[in-house]
C-alpha cells in the first residue's frame, strides 16, 4: 500500500510539473508534439488537438511533454530553439513554478480543512481533536530521563490517587504537582504509536517555583481549527514561502556536505522513506496528506532548479549563458549528452544511497 501511495504521489507531481512546461510552451507559440501520461512504449493515443497528441503510455511512473526543437535541432519559428531565449527560459521555469504553485494550493486547502496547530484560549471552543502536546523537554529532568520527547501527545496521566485526562496545560501541571513526588504513569502518543511510561515528578525542576513538583516539560494545547478562505490564502502563501526557504536551506546543506565528503542523510528521504512516511500521513487525515504532498512538490521544484544538465536548472543555465553571449553555446551535442548521462548516473547513485539509508532506518 505504501509503495502505491508513493507511485501515485510521484505521478501526480511529475504530471503537474510537465503540465507547466506544456502550458507555457503553447502560450509561447512553440509546437508541442506530445503530452503523455506515463512513459513509452505508447499504449494509445487518446486525442490529437492543435497539433498535439495526448497519449497514454505503458510505464505509469509520471508523464512527459515533447516540445519541437527542445534538443536544439528544430527549424522554423515554432521551434523551441528558435523562439526568443526569454520564452525558452519561461518554459523551463514553468515546471518548477507549477510545482510551487501546486504546493501552495495544497497548503491552502489543508488550512481550509484544518490542520493541527497551537491554539489560543479563545479558539478552544471551536477546535476539533484537541490534545496536549509536549513542546519542549528540559535536559536532566524527570521527563528527559523517562524518554519524553517534543512532539509527544499526552493522552492521560495516572497516579496512586486518581487519573488526569484533559487538554489544558494548567490542569496537567496541577495534577503533576499534586503527586508530591509519587511516580506517574503517562499514556503518550509518540510517532503515531501509543505507549505508557513512568516518570517521577521532582521539586526544584521549575526555577520560577522551586517548591512545585514538576516533570520538566513545556506543554501546549493543539487542535484543528479550519481557517476562512481569505485567511487561508494569505496564510498559505506565508507557509509555502517558509517551507520553500527551509527546503532550500536543507538541500544546500546536504549537497554541500556531499562535496565536502560529510553528507548528512538524517534529514533526507528517498523513495522508500517517502513511501513509509506517506503511508503514515494517510492515516492522519486529508490535511496531513495535503501537507505531505506539498512538501514533496516543493522539494521536486528546488531539485529541478539545480544547475545539472539532466535537470531543468542545467538547461536554464545554458539559456542564460547564451543570452549573455548572444550566440548559441558552441558545444558538441555529443559532449552535452555525455555530461547529461554522467550527471543522471550520479543522481541515480545518490538515490540508491539515500534509499539504502531509508532501509536502514526502517529495519533498524
Amino acid at each position: 500500500m505504501d509503495i502505491l501511495i508513493f507511485i501515485l504521489v510521484i505521478v501526480v507531481l511529475i504530471v503537474v510539473h510537465e503540465f507547466g512546461h506544456f502550458v507555457v510552451a503553447k502560450l509561447s507559440g512553440m509546437r508541442v508534439d506530445e503530452f503523455g501520461l506515463g512513459y513509452p512504449p505508447r499504449a494509445m493515443t487518446v486525442a490529437k488537438v492543435g497539433g498535439t497528441s495526448y497519449t497514454l503510455n505503458w510505464l505509469p511512473l509520471g508523464g512527459f511533454v515533447k516540445i519541437y526543437g527542445e534538443d536544439g535541432d528544430g527549424a522554423g519559428p515554432n521551434s523551441f530553439s528558435k523562439r526568443p531565449r526569454i520564452l525558452q527560459a519561461l518554459v523551463l521555469v514553468a515546471g518548477i513554478a507549477m510545482n510551487l504553485f501546486f504546493a501552495y494550493v495544497l497548503i491552502t486547502g489543508a488550512l481550509i480543512a484544518g490542520t493541527p496547530r497551537a491554539l489560543a484560549p479563545e479558539e478552544l471552543a471551536r477546535a476539533k481533536n484537541v490534545e496536549l502536546a509536549v513542546v519542549n523537554v528540559l535536559p536532566n529532568t524527570p521527563a528527559a530521563r523517562a524518554g519524553i520527547q517534543p512532539g509527544d501527545m499526552i493522552i492521560s496521566a495516572t497516579d496512586a490517587v486518581g487519573q488526569w485526562r484533559a487538554s489544558d496545560p494548567e490542569s496537567f501541571s496541577t495534577f503533576v504537582d499534586s503527586s508530591k513526588g509519587v511516580a506517574i504513569i503517562l499514556d503518550l502518543q509518540h510517532n503515531g504509536q501509543e505507549q505508557s511510561i513512568i516518570a517521577t515528578p521532582a521539586a526544584g525542576v521549575a526555577s520560577s517555583d522551586p517548591r512545585r513538583y514538576a516533570l520538566g516539560v513545556e506543554v501546549g494545547t493543539v487542535g484543528v481549527v479550519p481557517l476562512s478562505f481569505g485567511t487561508a490564502i494569505i496564510e498559505g502563501a506565508s507557509l509555502t514561502w517558509g517551507a520553500t526557504e527551509l527546503t532550500a536551506e536543507g538541500l544546500w546543506q546536504f549537497f554541500f556536505g556531499i562535496f565536502t565528503l560529510h553528507p548528512d542523510f538524517s534529514q533526507v528521504a528517498g523513495p522508500i522513506g517517502i513511501a513509509v512516511a506517506g503511508g503514515a500521513e494517510v492515516k492522519q487525515g486529508l490535511s496531513n496528506i495535503f501537507i505531505f504532498v506539498a512538501e514533496i512538490s516543493i522539494s521536486l521544484a528546488l531539485v529541478n532548479l539545480l544547475p545539472i544538465p539532466a535537470l531543468d536548472g542545467g538547461r536554464l543555465l545554458i539559456v542564460i549563458i547564451e543570452s549573455v553571449t548572444r550566440r548559441p553555446l558552441k558545444v558538441k551535442k555529443e559532449i552535452i549528452n555525455a555530461i547529461t548521462e554522467v550527471c543522471f548516473i550520479l543522481l541515480i547513485i545518490l538515490m540508491f544511497v539515500v534509499s539504502a539509508h531509508d532501509i536502514s532506518k526502517v529495519v533498524w
